[in-house]
This record gives structure tokens, sequence and C-alpha cells, in this order.
């Protein structure tokens, strides 16, 4: 009788809300959505107590295909968004989901400080190269001799790198996934999501609409044959040295988490005398 009374474990299914994604066929984002549901299956924290949170773009859609609590916000601003929610709700598990462009280009600022103020969320990062969901510019990752129709040629810029200034900024836990291995990412996630403090995740996500020549990452990823480090120096060479397609965690530290005494309980009518003329 008591086995029966027990509640059954959550599959990947439980996560996943009843829309549809409207991806084009292909696209790598399919596969970190897998990847999201299996972690949070892995971890097995119940829908009502997760928030995912996103800004503008085809990976932003996310919040829509699962059941948990979830906020759409505007463009680049989602990581200002799921860090208040975490520092206001400390018991919810805070997930913040975006690409390239909505995360390092809008969005660069609020990246640097979410790292450097080190609040307990993770950050899953899309990256394609490219804005898929406006028509294929140059996003901050574009190689910078990426020849296409709107920057023929290429942009001559050279390529932001996230894992470097995450490191450089106080991110806590860095790592890099790839979508066509949804297992392999949906480990990472749930690791990230256990390591206390600023997770960020970079997942390799092909566009494969915009970049098609990316369907080649699937034979150029590998798993990076090193352990993960907590020595920032070490794991800053072992990413400046990286060639962009190895997959693992690159470094867990140990810095102390964000947190903030929460003010005692007011009611609206004390809240409303504060501000009576």
């Amino acid at each position: 009788m008591n086995d029966m009374a027990e509640s059954a474990a959550l599959a990947a299914a439980d996560y996943k809300s009843g829309y549809k994604p409207v991806w084009c066929p292909g696209c790598g984002d399919y596969g970190v959505l897998g990847a999201v549901t299996r972690a949070l299956a892995i971890l097995q924290r119940p829908p009502h107590e997760v928030a995912v949170v996103s800004g503008i773009g085809c990976s932003s859609r996310i919040p829509a295909y699962t059941s948990c609590y979830g906020f759409h916000g505007v463009h680049g601003r989602a990581l200002a968004a799921g860090t208040g929610l975490k520092v206001a709700r400390p018991d919810l598990t805070v997930i913040v989901a975006g690409g390239d462009g909505d995360g390092y280009s809008i969005g660069g600022n609020h990246f640097l400080h979410a790292c450097r103020r080190n609040v307990d969320l993770t950050y899953i990062v899309m990256d394609n190269h490219v804005y898929g969901m406006t028509k294929g510019q140059a996003s901050p990752t574009t190689e910078p001799d990426w020849d296409s129709k709107l920057a023929p040629g290429g942009t001559g810029v050279r390529s932001f790198h996230p894992l470097v200034i995450a490191l450089a900024a106080g991110a806590n836990f860095i790592a890099r996934a790839f979508s066509g291995d949804s297992g392999g990412a949906a480990e990472i996630i749930a690791q990230a999501i256990r390591h206390p403090g600023f997770s960020f995740v970079e997942v390799m996500s092909p566009c494969v609409t915009f970049r098609p020549e990316q369907k080649d990452w699937k034979q150029s990823v590998r798993r990076t044959g090193v352990p993960e480090t907590g020595d920032p120096a070490q794991a800053a060479r072992r990413i400046m040295t990286d060639d962009g397609f190895n997959i693992g965690v690159l470094y867990a530290g140990d810095r102390p988490v964000y947190a903030r005494e929460r003010a005692a309980t007011v009611t609206p009518a004390e809240l409303e005398a504060e501000f009576a003329l």
C-alpha cells in the first residue's frame, strides 16, 4: 500500500508542454529541448518548482515547450529577469535559455554581470553562429570570414569567445555540449543545475537553414578527454587553446554563491503606507 502511495518517477515527457515546436526541420534546438527535459527528469524536480526564462530568438521559444513555469522576456534581458527571479525565489530551480545573438549582443552586458554576481542559476546558450530567426545576419560568434548575402566576404570582425569571457567574469561552472548528443547534453545540463552558483553551458546547435555547413559538426565534436578542473588558470589554458569542438565540463569552481537575506514579510497596506504622500 505504501508503495502504491509513492509518486511515480517523472519522465522527460512530463516536462514537455502540449505545444509543438515551430523550428525548422533539422534545427539543433530540438535536441536541446530534449536535453533540458531529460536533465530535469534526471534531477526529478517537479515542474512547478522549475522556471525557464528566455529572451528573443529561435532558441528563446523553449519556455513554451515545457510544462514548467516560463517567462518569455524581451531581447537580451533574459538573465536580468532570471537573476531577479532566483534572488526573490531561491527555492526555485531557474534555467535561463537563449541564443548567441540574444545572449552576447544586446544581452552581452547582462552576461558579464550575471557571471560576476554568481547567483545560483543555469544559463544555456544555443550557439549557431548566426541570427536564424531574422534571416541569417552575422552574430557575435560568427567567423569573421563567413561569406553571406548580408555580409559579402565576411564581417572582418573578431568572433566573441563566450567561454573565455565567462571564466574571466567569474562564472562558477563552464561547459560545452552538442545538440546532436542529446543524452550527453542532458548529463551536462543536469550537472550544471546541481553545481552551486552561476552555471554556463554553451550548446553547439546547428542552424541547417542558414548555416548548412554546420551539419559537419557531428563529425567534428569530441569528448574533451581531460577531467574537469577547479583551477581557473588551467581552465583558461584549456579554453584558449580549444578549437571549439571539445565537449564536456571545462571548469567547475567553488566561488561563494550570491545570497541575500530575505526581508521580513510585510503586508500590502504597510507597503502602501511607505509611499503615502
